[in-house]
């Protein structure tokens, strides 16, 4: 090579980066373009102002700024959670249709097994674990329990005296209600409401005797003497609930973790998965998001594909057999 086209070689490299620093800067799609290379539809298959959707506005925001493309956050409701489920299985597999879910994914693979008209353990791809938050047994002030273990005791000497509310069957709140029954040898009567919102009315205008709430929900009221906290749900306590003891050391094998996850249509390109994945878990050490979360009672995760995968896998499993054993159906 000429000394006159050597050193033209060397500064256009210097201007654009190596073939490694290239690739190492973009995902390129089957036709050669950069990920994403247009806007992506990110599916909550809850109503607009819940949980999952603050969530998804806060989070893909940050990954909208950070990948210069926007994300648009498509609320389709309906049938706890797989009327959205489904929109995305039936998306091309390209990484432009996400889907941000929760736990009833995994519960409701079982709950509407017989109507279901997909797998989501087959047409669904995991990208990563996005946040976890825990359910707190909370009971109306006028019932006379100070503690889990009292409640429960309360509920052994009164069988069936006891109201539940659950926000909609097959949620976290049910199913933790059905597991407080198998553990505990107890029964009492489960009240469905249309939401979290409704659910902790009933709560704290005495309605019901307890319920399984959303920490960011029932907090205020407790605060406001109008409901009171006895225990979270998840395995390791809450830093958010710190004074709270977890349902396990009182009930060994009680575990509800209402967690958030992200998911792409099966067949989707692994570089694509990979890039979703780092995506996401950049945002998730934003400032932003951490001060959401922080609001919301959530703890970011941000795992691997894999790791991820395997959860899902344990915990359909999980909820097939609090399923079975309660007998629970849908109407």
């Amino acid at each position: 090579m000429k000394t006159g086209n050597f050193l033209l070689a060397l500064v256009l490299l210097a201007a654009i980066g190596s073939p490694a620093q290239l690739a190492a800067q973009a995902t390129s799609t089957g036709s050669g373009q950069a990920y994403p290379a247009k806007p992506v539809r990110v599916i909550v298959p809850f109503p607009a102002g819940g949980g999952t959707d603050v969530q998804a506005r806060v989070l893909f925001k940050e990954m909208g700024e950070q990948l210069k493309q926007i994300f648009i956050i498509d609320n389709r409701s309906g049938a706890g959670g797989l009327v959205g489920a489904e929109v995305v299985v039936n998306s091309p597999a390209d990484g432009y249709t996400l889907l941000l879910t929760t736990t009833t994914i995994a519960i409701n693979t079982t709950l509407y097994a017989k109507i279901l008209k997909f797998s989501p353990e087959k047409q669904l791809a995991p990208v990563t674990w996005v946040s976890t938050t825990p359910l707190v047994l909370s009971v109306h002030p006028s019932v006379p329990a100070k503690t889990a273990r009292e409640m429960i005791d309360l509920a052994r000497r009164k069988p069936g005296v006891f109201n539940a509310a659950i926000n909609v069957p097959g949620s976290t709140s049910h199913m933790s209600a059905e597991l407080l029954k198998q553990l505990a040898k107890v029964s009492f009567t489960t009240v469905p409401y249309k939401g979290g919102g409704l659910s902790m009315t009933a709560l704290i205008s005495g309605e019901v005797d307890f319920q399984f709430a959303e920490g960011l929900l029932v907090a205020p009221q407790a605060r406001a003497g109008k409901a009171r906290m006895l225990a979270v749900s998840t395995q390791k306590p809450s830093p958010t609930f710190p004074d709270l003891p977890t349902m396990e050391t009182i009930l060994p094998g009680f575990v509800i973790d209402q967690w958030f996850g992200l998911f792409v249509p099966a067949g989707t390109p692994r570089e694509i998965v990979m890039a979703v994945n780092g995506a996401t878990k950049k945002a998730l050490n934003s400032n932003a998001v951490r001060t959401m979360f922080e609001r919301e009672a959530l703890t970011a995760i941000g795992d691997s594909p894999e790791e991820f995968g395997a959860h899902v896998k344990r915990e359909i499993a999980r909820y097939a057999e609090i399923i079975r054993k309660g007998n629970v159906t849908v109407q």
